[in-house]
């Protein structure tokens, strides 16, 4: 295989190859010299290995990914592609083999492999599923399922509404579509931000990839070929949003021991019928080896519990299921030139499931829902069922709806949209409704105008504190901080002093709300395996249902009022004094401690456009916000624009990793550069290579 290498200013790959099995060899071998570490990461964690070269903070993970079967689904997914698709089958090897050709070269750039003791090892045909799997295998959240069996068996039923809000272990996006007749050109803009966990290196790579079938640049999930996400061909351009849809299920198993350690599971129908049991060993350095029992039933693996456990928990999730994970999908979304080609693409979409949003230069649009989501009943996309109880069976898949784009303009921001019949959390409106607030009100709109709305720091959510200040009585210090609240103009911005003031306040609101009798009793829940945690601890869940806690808090004997005075007094009684920004600062997860980094200091909060997501209550650090930002331009491409949170290479040290940093904190965005004459161009690769 032959290819050519080019790269812009910013470091971004530019690949171009004689085909679209050679370019996917370029992209995997691009991809290993420039991020070696991260891929190496990642398949360890989908193979539930992680923990022989990170340690003992690894084993939960890896016991999960043991439990819940991620590598033997990849296997079956690859399996599946390769004789239901043959040609996307081989584009996927092909992009395996350039990842083997280069990760000896990459990972001798990167310091964490001698750090760690790890040798580079070697990628299977089905290594970029378990990568997706692994990635995605959380994205919807199934574990708020069990927080929500605890809120309804402490709190009643009515519970599931007060904390159906996006959780701090879900992730979102912004994401919006201007038609043409709304913008200076004529012709539509797409625009937005995945809001995940912010990773060093980061999640999504900007990248670029020509054949004589295709054009196509935008930012690809590293380990994966293709670009799934966020994309522009030059004629058509599309990006997702999280669409908060519930699409896994968790079943409460009855579990006996057979003959010879067999394992049996009560079924529907009354029938006791063996299980699949085995167990493994996870490798930890520089400890002791963990034995895990892998078990599974008709309904799923068991993630909670086991034979002989207490209780024990099963997850059915598609792919499982199916054995298809959407990747049939992704050349057909390289080839597409039309807005009608990316809708047939995403027809064999399976997970994550997403809300969609293209446009191409004819006028073509599309705000459309996909995924695969299975029809069941209600109660399984609320809580955990029983799974020996009838009526909880998957009977088929739902139909994926579309949305509207009204005019001239589609948002959204994980609210309650077009997937709302499909899913049970959902984030408030503030976000997308101050997006198309800054839209509507914009003019003619130009691809320019895009980093405004990107960083729009108006915290919506911050009135059902702040509305309640005029009407109590305080004492005189108390006073002069509401008199200071209330004239604040609701910017989160790093530079306010008030920003920081209401962030205090909100904080002891929090903790005063956790600490309140009728809320206490859900930090005492079962024990749960590590993983789950996040969606379990109650500061978190009472931060971010905050403005339903203080709107319906009564019904639970909480006085609302009473909870905001004493916040407000007890802010007043101390010294209060710096910035929004001297706390929220940015908080990366790094999976291997490495050079220490004086991070900086972030606008934005969790409800702002700019969603630089803290936890209120326990900490201003935010490790969750805009991995990537886009402005897809559909008259002309080169005034399209891209940026991400570090840089496009994931070598420490390296020109380019972190050289985008200030113009991500900034708001701003790297000009894409489609012109090849404009580029540097690297050596030739390959098949010997």
């Amino acid at each position: 295989m032959t290819a050519e290498i080019f790269r812009d200013a910013w470091g971004i790959p530019h690949l171009r190859a004689g085909s679209a099995l050679e370019l996917a060899h370029a992209q995997g071998r691009v991809t290993a010299l420039d991020r070696a570490w991260q891929l190496e990461v990642e398949r360890h964690r989908s193979r539930g290995t992680s923990a022989a070269f990170l340690g003992a903070e690894s084993v939960g993970w890896d016991r999960f990914a043991r439990q819940a079967r991620l590598d033997d689904t990849a296997r079956r997914c690859f399996a599946s592609l390769e004789e239901r698709d043959p040609e996307a089958a081989a584009w996927v090897v092909a992009y395996v083999d350039g990842v083997n050709a280069g990760l000896a070269e990459g990972a001798a750039r990167a310091p964490e492999f001698a750090a760690s003791g790890l040798a580079p090892g070697r990628w299977e045909p089905w290594s970029p599923m378990g990568v997706w799997l692994g990635t995605h295998i959380l994205f919807a959240g199934f574990p708020a399922k069990l927080w929500r069996e605890e809120a309804v068996r402490r709190l009643g039923a009515d519970a599931v509404g007060l904390f159906a809000m996006d959780g701090p272990g879900t992730a979102g996006s912004n994401g919006w579509l201007v038609s043409g007749e709304r913008t200076a050109t004529g012709r539509a803009l797409i625009a937005g931000d995945p809001h995940r966990f912010i990773e060093d290196p980061g999640v999504y790579q900007q990248i670029r990839l020509s054949c004589p079938e295709f054009d196509v640049l935008g930012l690809a999930v590293p380990g994966v070929p293709g670009i799934a996400h966020f994309a522009h061909t030059g004629t058509v351009a599309w990006a997702i949003t999280n669409a908060m849809a519930d699409y896994q299920d968790l079943y409460r198993e009855r579990l006996r021991h057979g003959d010879a350690g067999a394992v049996e599971a009560l079924d529907p129908d009354g029938t006791w019928r063996a299980a699949a049991r085995h167990t493994e060993r996870v490798e930890v350095a520089g400890g002791e080896s963990v034995e895990v029992e892998v078990v599974e039933t008709a309904r799923g693996p068991v993630v909670i519990g086991g034979a002989g456990a207490d209780e024990s928990i099963s997850l059915r999730y598609p792919p499982r299921v199916t054995g298809d994970l959407g990747f049939g999908a992704l050349l057909p979304l390289l080839r597409a030139r039309r807005a009608a080609d990316v809708d047939r693409a995403f027809d064999a979409w399976a997970e994550p499931v997403n809300v969609v949003q293209a446009a191409d230069t004819e006028g073509g649009v599309l705000h459309r829902v996909a995924g695969r989501v299975p029809v069941r009943a209600e109660a399984n996309r609320v809580r955990v069922v029983n799974a020996w109880e009838p009526g909880h069976e998957w009977t088929g898949w739902h139909a994926m709806p579309y949305g509207p784009v009204e005019d001239g303009l589609a948002v959204m921001a994980n609210q309650r949209g077009p997937a709302a019949p499909l899913g049970v959390e959902f984030a408030p409106p503030h976000r997308a409704d101050r997006i198309r607030q800054l839209l509507e009100t914009g003019g003619k709109l130009s691809a320019a105008d895009m980093s405004a709305v990107h960083t729009d720091t108006r915290l919506a959510s911050a009135a059902v504190l702040l509305d309640r200040l005029p009407a109590l009585e305080l004492s005189a210090a108390a006073a002069g901080l509401r008199d200071q609240l209330l004239r604040w103009n609701r910017h989160m911005d790093a530079d306010s002093g008030t920003a920081a003031v209401y962030a205090r306040v909100r904080d002891a609101v929090v903790r005063r709300l956790v600490a309140h009798p009728s809320l206490a009793v859900l930090a005492d829940h079962p024990a749960r395996p590590e993983v789950f945690l996040p969606w379990l601890a109650l500061t978190p869940r009472v931060a971010f249902a905050l403005e339903n806690l203080l709107t319906a808090g009564k019904r639970y004997g909480i006085d609302p009022d009473a909870v905001v005075r004493e916040a407000v007094e007890d802010v007043a009684a101390g010294p209060v004094s710096g910035t929004w920004g001297d706390t929220h600062r940015l908080a990366p997860w790094r999976a291997l401690a490495g050079a220490a980094y004086d991070e900086p200091g972030l606008s934005g909060d969790n409800d702002c456009v700019l969603s630089t997501s803290s936890v209120p209550g326990l900490t201003d650090l935010s490790a969750r916000g805009p991995a990537a930002r886009y402005v897809w331009d559909l008259a002309d491409r080169d005034d399209s624009r891209w940026v991400v949170p570090f840089g496009a290479d994931g070598v420490p040290g390296a020109v380019h990793h972190r050289d985008q940093l200030p113009l991500w904190l900034g708001g701003d965005l790297a000009p894409v550069a489609t012109d090849w004459n404009t580029l540097t161009k690297e050596n030739q690769e390959n098949d010997d290579d």
